[in-house]
């Protein structure tokens, strides 16, 4: 036994993953090769063939795909619906596959699987020929830095074993794929089912003389040069069981390590030398990409969770602003201008895609210009970040050169981003000190700065109660400005219109602008529908605490309508205006704001009194 384990240790592992598109066959592929490899038990096999006739689309033959569609609902449905991870091995190599789901909704989980993998096998049934989803897939294996394909033209059975349609598939692929820069495309004629060409070479295709899927993913040189790369450890925890001992654990995202090496902290260019590696085995002398460790320094420099050590002589990017591509996962849009969490291996900030330089077409692989992503699309993008990150290019590091975009308000994952280059236009601006400041400004006006952020719809009194409260501060000797939503779109805001990525550029100017005026010591008054919970987030982030004061002036809809004082919900209604809030717009009330008014039954002088009791307060 111990002998076959130090066997298994000696054998190279390759990662890949199987995609394409829906019921190309990939699952019962993976259920052939565990089958055909023998790595299926007794057990497991007569629960196959039980399962095959209950769930099976094959007749009376065993459902390989069973292996692997392993969820109750993807049985019931015949789809796959997660990425399914297996292992497997031969004499020669050890395999972990990624059995990756097809349809459009699920492109995340393709997304995923090919982020840790080698080389893809892109299944294309035989019937159907070169799909969207093909491209789609293969388009994505190419930008995740995966460098080698295999072609499975599955189902040949399907086409009476035809090199004809073989051929023109071949030809089609290549064709597309020829600027994608992968360095070895392998095509192979098979039959899932039947196992043509998967482990063995099949009677049926005497015009094939290449190797069996099997024979190419046992043989297949892949490019392994983590360890050429430069030395990368992000910090996962700070090991201090005792006041003698403090540690750094972590895993080697690339490059090695070894007593004694010079290492520096990213971002703030600490510097000091290892003096321990310290595992559960015992210590070592040095370590390798993917081994986990705990780093011990001879210094006591400042490091925590989130710091990532790394080679002095090789150190990564430290920036703000940067391009990315960006794989776009949710049904709601990619907005310029909106804000997201952005996460890498070790940092997590508030972002802002401040371009959206072009989207990519799948199939063609133009740059076509384009407002904003749609689920599944990608773009080339600009991305500010609200403080400097560390981080290497995609191209150079998968590990450190990549990041998820999340909802600030779900938490959902909307989107996958791999990174080009840091963006050097703006290293010669630097900020100005200023000998007056806000705290001077606000002292020579004996007050404390503040935004006070009116919401809500159309019609529901927000600039009438907004006007009332700023004659209020006024007559206390306050120093006040407001920003009404009208009355900015004559100016500053003239060239923008109502759709959504227009809004949220139209909130981000005036943010921006009400920052200016809060420096200056001023109590600022924002009037303006600002229907979406995002922007006005991004708004509340650039204030520090207690300065943003959010006022939901919460007025039914229907009262709204009722009003209707400019006209617009009547046009709205029939269609006259596009893009309206309440009608053709969402509006996304506040769920905790400073003050919530109920418009209904009181007066705007007396709803301004209680947010003038509110600011004193505060």
């Amino acid at each position: 036994m111990i002998e076959y384990l130090r066997e298994q240790e000696k054998k190279s592992m390759l990662r890949f993953l199987t995609c394409g598109s829906v019921d190309d066959g990939k699952s019962t592929l993976i259920g052939r090769l565990l089958y055909d490899t023998k790595l299926i038990f007794e057990d497991q096999l007569a629960t196959l063939e039980r399962d095959s006739a209950k769930h099976g689309t094959v007749g009376e033959d065993i459902d390989f795909a069973l292996l692997v569609d392993g969820l109750e609902a993807e049985r019931e449905q015949g789809i796959t619906i997660d990425v399914a991870y297996r292992f497997f091995a031969t004499s020669k190599r050890k395999f972990i596959v990624a059995d990756t789901p097809g349809h459009e909704q699920y492109t995340r989980n393709m997304a995923t699987g090919a982020s840790t993998a080698d080389l893809a096998v892109v299944l294309v049934d035989s019937r159907q020929g070169i799909l969207r989803q093909t491209r789609r897939h293969s388009y994505i294996a190419s930008l995740l830095g995966i460098r080698h394909i295999v072609l499975a033209v599955n189902k040949i059975d399907l086409m009476d074993y035809s090199q004809e349609v073989f051929d023109t598939i071949v030809a089609e692929y290549m064709e597309f794929a020829k600027d994608l820069g992968f360095a070895s495309i392998q095509p192979i004629p098979m039959s899932a089912r039947f196992g043509d060409n998967v482990t063995m070479e099949s009677e049926k295709t005497p015009w094939y003389s290449g190797p069996t899927l099997l024979g190419h993913l046992e043989t297949v040189r892949v490019e392994n040069d983590y360890l050429d790369k430069p030395f990368r450890f992000p910090v996962q925890y700070v090991v201090r069981p005792n006041l003698d001992f403090r540690g750094f654990a972590g895993q080697v995202a690339s490059g090695k390590l070894a007593v004694g090496d010079k290492v520096i902290v990213a971002k703030s260019g600490q510097e000091s030398k290892v003096k321990e590696i310290v595992t559960h085995g015992g210590n070592l002398s040095n370590a390798i990409e993917g081994q986990a460790v705990t780093v011990v320094l001879e210094d006591q420099i400042d490091i925590s969770r989130g710091d990532m050590l790394v080679d002095p002589t090789n150190r990564p990017h430290v920036a703000d602003q940067f391009q990315a591509h960006i794989i776009w996962f949710d049904s709601q849009p990619m907005i310029p201008g909106r804000s997201y969490i952005l996460r890498t291996e070790v940092d997590s900030v508030s972002a802002t895609i401040t371009a959206l330089k072009h989207q990519v077409n799948i199939n063609t692989f133009s740059h076509e210009a384009a407002k904003h992503l749609n689920m599944n699309e990608v773009g080339e993008c600009n991305i500010s970040t609200q403080a400097p990150i560390a981080f290497d290019s995609y191209k150079s590091n998968r590990v450190s050169g990549h990041f998820v975009l999340i909802d600030r308000f779900t938490n959902a994952t909307v989107g996958a981003g791999m990174i080009d280059f840091p963006l050097r236009r703006a290293s010669n601006v630097h900020w100005q000190a200023m000998e007056v400041n806000k705290d001077a400004r606000s002292e020579i006006k004996n007050q404390s700065p503040a935004v006070v952020w009116f919401t809500g719809y159309s019609g529901s009194g927000k600039s009438t109660v907004a006007n009332n409260l700023e004659k209020l501060l006024h007559a206390q000797g306050k120093h006040t400005f407001m920003l009404d939503g009208d009355n900015v779109r004559h100016g500053l805001n003239r060239d923008l219109g109502f759709t959504d990525d227009d809004r949220v550029e139209n909130i981000r100017r005036v943010s921006e602008v009400a920052k200016l005026m809060v420096d200056a010591g001023l109590i600022v008054i924002v009037s303006f529908i600002s229907p979406f919970r995002s922007e006005r987030q991004m708004a509340r982030d650039l204030f520090g605490d207690g300065e943003f004061v959010e006022v939901f002036v919460d007025t039914p809809l229907e009262e709204c309508i009722k009003r209707d004082p400019k006209g617009l919900y009547k046009k709205a209604q029939s269609g006259e205006i596009q893009n309206f809030t309440g009608i053709s717009s969402a509006y996304e009330a506040p769920e905790n704001p400073e003050v919530h008014l109920h418009t209904l039954g009181h007066e705007p002088a007396e709803m301004a009194i209680l947010i003038d009791s509110y600011l004193n307060k505060r």
